[in-house]
């Protein structure tokens, strides 16, 4: 017979999951959109990369601080703050462009401030994930957060474009203000009915607070290595999101590689989807493991060809494969660490698995354009020996730079298989927490 409170905790999990859903899409729309509006004004590449900076770094950065208010106050009442100034942001933005002669450092200051604020509901969230569900319901509930987290890069894209060739970005970003509004509604829904535990009165010292956020992560080593290793894939997937749109350029036209980086994209939403079905009960650590080996394989054939069906196929199985791991990682972290220390452990953790990701932005144009393109350049370093496998030119350059990073991903998945601290975290009930968040042991 079904417990009615886990059927009731499910359900509140539901009602926010899809207010965080409708607010994706929406800030995905308005990425894609951003993006177009400054690039037509402009022309400047730097000035388009200065914009979706303002959206990521100030994530990045605060995500250790909302991870200490998060387990100082109210979660939902955080994520309610969070969606309210970010969507002020967006208005603020909204009538500076009515209004007309805007700047691109007013566009950043505007994406700064939201994306500021919008840090403060990522390790709420995650934890109110935890308050919510059993341990057997976390991935699935991963699985329906990839969900959601993919659906501004497949279905935003798609929406923005049809929405911008019959209005304009004013429209955007109305439509994006609004899915803030159905997001707080919705985790105004659940905090009405959830009870709230009563926080420890103390003086908040972040740098106290941020301390022991560290120190609760040093006390599993294999939470320490987990990290380490998502750092890792980020660093791997900033790679190949970087340059895989030069490579498909070098090689076809702007429509086609639109279409082609679409349909990749897809196999991360059906991996996301087969995983909120419930797929994942147990072995984690095997799944990981295998996720990461597919990964870099898949990664690997992405790089090593010119062929288009291969190229689609290869960067259809990487994103597919992605999914699992993030799921188990985020199994094997919730198992691990008691719920009402959560909150400063996901900050942390956001905070260097992202570091990756920005090292692959910064340096992997870089490598490309002045390591690996001349290396595979007509009388290159390469050109003779690698060139004569994969071939030579520019794209060739390109592929080989994912090519190492598909092998690094390999090697990093045969070091976790090893690893006795990581396959411990997969044992039934190590730490364990209710949704009360009183752990048990």
């Amino acid at each position: 017979m079904n417990n009615p409170k886990i059927e009731n905790g499910l359900n509140k999990f539901l009602v926010l999951w899809v207010g965080e859903l409708i607010s994706n899409i929406g800030t995905g729309l308005t990425a894609f959109a951003l993006g177009v509006y400054v690039w037509l004004m402009t022309q400047s590449a730097v000035d388009v990369a200065m914009v979706e900076m303002a959206a990521l770094l100030p994530m990045i950065l605060l995500a250790p601080a909302a991870g200490v208010l998060a387990d100082r106050f109210d979660r939902r009442l955080l994520m309610m703050l969070g969606d309210i100034v970010s969507g002020f942001a967006l208005v603020v933005l909204l009538v500076l462009i009515i209004n007309g002669h805007i700047q691109v450092w007013q566009i950043c200051v505007c994406i700064g401030v939201s994306s500021l604020f919008s840090a403060l509901l990522n390790p709420a969230y995650k934890a109110t994930i935890t308050d919510l569900l059993t341990e057997e319901e976390y991935a699935k509930a991963s699985g329906m957060v990839g969900i959601a987290s993919s659906s501004k890069f497949l279905i935003s894209p798609i929406l923005a474009g049809f929405i911008l060739a019959f209005s304009t970005i004013e429209v955007v970003l109305i439509i994006d203000i609004l899915t803030f509004v159905i997001a707080v509604i919705a985790i105004f829904l659940i905090r009405k009915s959830l009870a709230i535990k009563p926080r420890v009165k103390e003086k908040l010292n972040f740098f106290n607070d941020l301390k022991e956020g560290w120190l609760i992560i040093l006390e599993s080593k294999g939470v320490l290595r987990l990290i380490v290793l998502v750092s890792f894939l980020m660093f791997y997937m900033g790679m190949i999101q970087v340059l895989s749109k030069p490579l498909l350029l070098a090689i076809t036209d702007e429509k086609t590689t639109g279409i082609l980086l679409t349909i990749i994209a897809c196999g991360m939403l059906v991996s996301s989807i087969v995983i909120g079905n419930g797929i994942l009960k147990k072995n984690y650590v095997n799944v990981m493991v295998g996720s990461f080996i597919v990964a870099g394989v898949t990664m690997a054939g992405f790089g090593a060809t010119t062929s288009i069906p291969v190229i689609l196929l290869s960067g259809f199985l990487f994103f597919a494969s992605l999914p699992f791991a993030n799921a188990s990682i985020d199994v094997l972290i919730r198992k691990s660490i008691d719920n009402h220390k959560q909150g400063r452990a996901w900050g942390l953790i956001s905070l260097i698995s992202q570091v990756g990701f920005v090292v692959a932005f910064v340096i992997g144009g870089f490598l490309a354009d002045h390591v690996f393109n001349p290396a595979f350049a007509e009388g290159g370093v390469l050109a003779s020996t690698v060139g004569k496998i994969i071939g030579t030119g520019e794209a060739r350059g390109i592929g080989f730079l994912i090519i190492l990073a598909g092998l690094g991903l390999i090697i990093t998945a045969l070091f976790v298989s090893r690893s006795r601290g990581i396959r411990d975290m997969d044992t039934p009930n190590r730490v364990g927490t209710d949704r009360t968040g009183i752990s048990k042991t």
